[in-house]
């Protein structure tokens, strides 16, 4: 699935990923490839991110934080996730 995570003044994240777990407003949840569509409002906390490819040789924004070789970490303040069509887009603080 396409993950584009988007803060006010920069792009943080666009790619291609297997799955990401949010910090919803009613505790954590995932979202798979064809995951139907939702829209959620994110509270501070993590999102984890499972890559397609290994984190070997990649470069990434400052933001992010390497688990492992296989999975991101975004810490937000807030936001709101949208997924549509195995597109995730999260605004985030």
């Amino acid at each position: 699935m396409k993950l584009n995570v988007i803060t006010p003044t920069a792009k943080i994240f666009d790619g291609e990923v297997i799955s990401v777990s949010l910090p919803g407003q009613d505790g954590i949840f995932q979202v798979l490839n064809n995951h139907t569509a939702i829209i959620s409002s994110l509270t501070i906390g993590e999102v984890i991110i499972e890559l397609v490819e290994n984190t070997k040789d990649a470069s990434y924004n400052e933001m992010i934080q390497i688990k492992d070789q296989n999975h991101i970490i975004i810490s937000i303040k807030g936001g709101v996730a949208e997924l549509i069509n195995n597109e995730l887009i999260i605004l985030a603080e």
